[in-house]
């Protein structure tokens, strides 16, 4: 799958902007800034496909990276602290749910939390609403080069933690996009989702 040729395709602001559902689809969810873009390039072993910002918010609409005839890569707006108008952050997270709720193509939700934070608010409500939805999904936790194995270990653990208390089990891996630790074992993963 990873050795197909990779395409930016489109940005879709809306569900009904989205191409045909001609391939499975995996999408990458998070925080503004938590590095959905920089996990594209690296699962795809590209440097540039797309697009990276330092600052939060830059991914406006739901863009779309086709991987050979395998799959779609779909890079969702971040939520959190952008800095966008409150009615502009309001219509993202509208669309972002029509999009999840009923994009028949969608076989995983790669939800990214930043490693060296604790999850916030808003990452816990996510979690618990992907799974009141019966929706299948992933916890990835980036940028985990940045702190030790042992920190790590225990942010996978805190995850972990929350994840029993909503009596919720998902796979949850740490991996950077820098250093590539982790990204072979998310490739596999992800492969399943799309070979199923």
């Amino acid at each position: 799958m990873y050795n197909n040729p990779a395409t930016f395709i489109t940005s879709a602001p809306r569900l009904e902007d989205c191409p045909p559902e001609s391939l499975p689809e995996i999408c990458f969810a998070g925080r503004s800034n938590v590095g959905k873009s920089s996990l594209i390039n690296g699962l795809l072993n590209r440097k540039k496909l797309a697009r990276t910002s330092n600052v939060p918010g830059k991914t406006q609409q739901m863009n779309y990276y086709q991987i050979g005839d395998a799959c779609f890569f779909v890079d969702l707006p971040g939520y959190g602290y952008a800095k966008v108008p409150i009615k502009e952050r309001n219509r993202w997270g509208r669309n972002i749910r029509e999009y999840l709720l009923n994009r028949k193509a969608l076989k995983l939700i790669v939800h990214l939390v930043d490693v060296r934070h604790k999850p916030t608010t808003l990452d816990e409500d996510f979690i618990f609403w992907m799974a009141s939805n019966q929706m299948p999904f992933c916890v990835l936790l980036s940028k985990a080069d940045k702190i030790s194995k042992n920190k790590v270990a225990s942010a996978k653990a805190d995850i972990k933690k929350i994840l029993a208390e909503m009596n919720i089990v998902v796979p949850i891996l740490a991996y950077s996009s820098e250093s590539k630790q982790g990204i072979k074992e998310i490739q596999d993963l992800l492969k399943e989702f799309v070979e199923d």
